[in-house]
Order: C-alpha cells, then sequence, then structure tokens
C-alpha cells in the first residue's frame, strides 16, 4: 500500500511562502506528513492579490498547515539577510530537533520587459534581483546546511526558472534570466560539496505559472501567443511545481542530486 504520508517525521523549511508556488510547496509538504517552518518578507502579503486572497483558508499559510494538522512555525524575514535566516534555522533546530528539507523559493524580478534588456538595464534593478534570487538562496542554503552536514543528511531544493535557460523573444529580463541561471549553477556546485555529507541538492525551474498574482499578467500578454510555445498547450499550476517538490524532498529522489527540472510543460525545448 502506498504511503500517504511518506515525509512523516521530517521537518522543511519553506521560504516564499506566503502565497503562490511557495504556499503550495508547504501545503504539498505538510499533507505529506512534514512539518513547516516558513519564512517570507511579508506574511500577509496574499491580500495584494485578489486570486490569492480568494484561496486562503487561513489567517496566514502558517495557519493552514496546522489546520491540516501538521506542526508549523512562521517567520517574518529577509532572505537577503543571513543572520536573521541563521537564527530562524536555530529556531526550527532548536524547537524541532532537526532540519530534512529546505526549499528555496524567495525571490522576484522588477522592472518592465522594455527597461530590462541586457544592454540598458540599471545597477539598481540589477542589484535588487541578484540580491532577492542569487544572494537569498545563497544565505537560505548556507543556513540550512549547517544542521544538515551534521545530521549527514537533507533535502534542498532551489528554485530558478525557465528565464534562466531560454531567452525570451523580446530580450527583457536579462537581469532575472541571469540571476536565475545562477541559481541553477550554484546548485550544482552545493550538491558536488554536500554530496559527501548524504545531502541531495536539486534544483526546479518553473515556467509559466499561473498562480494568483500571475494569471492575470499572463492574460494581458496574451494566452494565445504564449501557449504557442508550450507543448502540452496549458498554463502550468503550482501544483504542477509542488508535485516535483514533493519528489525531490522524498526518499524517491535519494539517488538524484545537482539535477535541473523544467517544470513548464516543454517550453524550455520548444
Amino acid at each position: 500500500m502506498t504511503d500517504n504520508l511518506p515525509l512523516r517525521g521530517k521537518v522543511a523549511l519553506v521560504t516564499g511562502a506566503a502565497r503562490g508556488i511557495g504556499r503550495a510547496y508547504a501545503l504539498r509538504l505538510a499533507k505529506r506528513g512534514a512539518d513547516v517552518a516558513v519564512v517570507d518578507f511579508d506574511l500577509h502579503s496574499y491580500k495584494d492579490y485578489q486570486l490569492e486572497a480568494a484561496s486562503m483558508r487561513g489567517d496566514t499559510v502558517v495557519d493552514e498547515i496546522r489546520e491540516i494538522g501538521m506542526r508549523a512555525l512562521g517567520f517574518q524575514a529577509d532572505v537577503t539577510d543571513a543572520t536573521t535566516l541563521n537564527e530562524a534555522v536555530q529556531q526550527i533546530v532548536g524547537e524541532w530537533g532537526r532540519l530534512d528539507i529546505a526549499i528555496c523559493n524567495a525571490g522576484g524580478g522588477v522592472g518592465s520587459p522594455e527597461e530590462t534588456r541586457a544592454s540598458i538595464v540599471e545597477k539598481d534593478l540589477v542589484d535588487v534581483v541578484v540580491a532577492r534570487n542569487l544572494t537569498g538562496t545563497i544565505h537560505t542554503c548556507q543556513a540550512v546546511a549547517v544542521p544538515m552536514k551534521e545530521q549527514r543528511s537533507g533535502k534542498i531544493v532551489t528554485v530558478g526558472s525557465q528565464a534562466g535557460h531560454r531567452i525570451e523573444d523580446n530580450g527583457g529580463y536579462a537581469h532575472y534570466g541571469a540571476a536565475k541561471a545562477a541559481v541553477a549553477k550554484y546548485t550544482q556546485y552545493l550538491a558536488r560539496d554536500l554530496g559527501p555529507f548524504g545531502v541531495t541538492v536539486n534544483c526546479v525551474a518553473p515556467g509559466y505559472i499561473s498562480t494568483g498574482r500571475l494569471a492575470p499578467i499572463l492574460s494581458a500578454m496574451g494566452d494565445a501567443q504564449l501557449l504557442d510555445d508550450v507543448p502540452l498547450g496549458r498554463y502550468g499550476t503550482p501544483e504542477d511545481c509542488a508535485g516535483v517538490i514533493e519528489f525531490l524532498s522524498s526518499d524517491l529522489s535519494d539517488y538524484v542530486t545537482g539535477a535541473i527540472i523544467p517544470v513548464d510543460g516543454g517550453l524550455t525545448y520548444s
């Protein structure tokens, strides 16, 4: 019989978990039996997006995890602040005794396609995006590596993007694509570094995912044109991504490390 709680007894950390894909990751891990700590700059950021707010079943994702029946901790913290992240990880280990899974989801972009072409994007925009995506991921990975190396076990999943592997037709968001490409390569370096400690490190690279924030943006960009490049012919959902996260967090992926897995309906290779 298949175990519906394959993560029973595991402790997980998910950054950028207040809404969207990160929230889906946190809830999926809890539904599979893990206790989950979440980190986000603002645990109520879902309120800025009507579709996100309508889907919430609690004041924050922390409440939703507890409603599932698992333990939860919530931290309002900025992943670009290494000290705060280290303190959060220390508190998780102090209260729950271990840390088995880390999903480094926090990130995001700024700027319009027109102003973020490679030849003109301004340094201020580059600095913000690199800090949110690459630096924040490095801080998170370094913080969680401490207890995982001591345990000689663990699962780390970083979150890249199809933008890190595929250039958009308009050439925009160069800073974001470059930062996400760097996240993917850092993942492979970290996999080599932590392999001897029994820690796997992999990267998921989502494509066009219809979250409460992105759905209106994707529609405004033109559904037909965007989906013409997606062999499966539809946008992805947060649950599509969460399924891959579940696999990479479970024993089923024990011999998978250093992988970059597109979750994009075939967009990367179209």
